[in-house]
């Protein structure tokens, strides 16, 4: 069995890719072009991916490929419908992010509504050690608790991000797909859950239905002082609407994980807002703490096994 690792370098260099080979000879790439995706899968039953494109384009002649793994829940990366009519087979993995998204949900919000990067700068210049007051309090920052807290997606994630949110005081208003019954969280329409937060957090996967489920026009609907945080899909938003929002004094902060491309583009939107302190990015880490990556790779290889003993585990097709 040959296995094919495209984009090792997104796992991290910390972590050992070693109990892949159980399953046979393994080829290790820290990243795969697209020019370079083809010409590596000749000849592999095995290919573990994160953010590698697979389409019919590069795909067509993998005649060998069994199985595709994503080290990801999304796998808007890969063509599905090709790979179901080429009868090759492909998993992603559920749930081993969660407690890590949500630490660096929580971490920006707090950051950003408690204007941390402001008084650190305070300190770092040495303006505190010239001064003779024993604090300072500018910006005014304000409490969390009495406030209200949009949930936009109420998966795992978002469940999580929700209950640290109501043990911090706040009251949690979501969206989700589906009424399953749960009287426990208050439900709302997005538009309404615009209105009414003082914080929104992003939790939903990038798909027809979500990509730029905020617009210009839902934008608007907002708190000017509220904050906005995406760790979910840079698809997800309008990326220039949010920037204009910011510039315009029409939100009070926003952070981002995520981007519509990545890397940023040296001429993104977001590019506009690098000397505000209302706004902090980060690069696609919020996934990552190391045992997240941990879990993600023992996922991947107990859907190896699975395949290989006629099983169907994580599959998506």
């Amino acid at each position: 069995m040959k296995i094919a690792v495209l984009d090792a370098g997104t796992l991290g260099d910390d972590l050992s890719l070693s109990p892949l080979s159980e399953f046979g000879e393994v080829k290790i790439y820290r990243e795969t072009p697209p020019d370079l995706v083809a010409s590596r899968l000749a000849g592999v039953d095995i290919a573990v991916l994160n953010k590698v494109r697979l389409n019919g384009s590069n795909l067509a002649d993998a005649k060998d490929l069994k199985l595709i793994c994503i080290t990801a829940t999304g796998f808007d990366n890969v063509d599905v419908a090709y790979c179901r009519s080429a009868g090759v087979g492909v998993c992603n993995v559920v749930g081993y992010s969660t407690d890590s998204v949500a630490q660096i949900t929580l971490s920006l919000v707090l950051s950003l509504y408690s204007h941390l990067r402001e008084y650190d700068a305070y300190v770092r210049s040495g303006a505190y050690s010239a001064g003779t007051s024993h604090n300072r309090l500018i910006p005014v920052y304000r409490e969390l608790a009495g406030k209200t807290w949009g949930v936009v997606g109420y998966g795992n994630i978002g469940k999580m991000v929700a209950a640290v949110a109501v043990a911090l005081g706040c009251r949690v208003v979501c969206t989700r797909r589906q009424d399953t019954g749960d009287e426990s969280i208050e439900v709302l329409p997005i538009d309404d859950l615009l209105r009414v937060s003082d914080v929104v957090t992003l939790h939903v996967p990038l798909n027809e239905g979500t990509k730029n489920l905020l617009s210009r026009e839902r934008l608007s609907l907002m708190k000017p002082d509220a904050i906005l945080v995406n760790a979910a899909r840079g698809g997800v938003w309008d990326e220039k609407a949010v920037a204009d929002a910011l510039l315009a004094g029409k939100l009070g902060g926003v952070a981002s994980d995520v981007y519509a491309v990545e890397p940023m583009a040296k001429d993104h939107p977001f590019r506009a807002l690098q000397n505000s302190d209302c706004a902090i990015f980060t690069p696609h880490m919020a996934w990552g703490a190391y045992e997240a990556r941990v879990r993600c790779l023992d996922d991947i290889c107990q859907s190896i096994r699975s395949f290989l003993s006629g099983g169907m585990r994580s599959r998506i097709v």
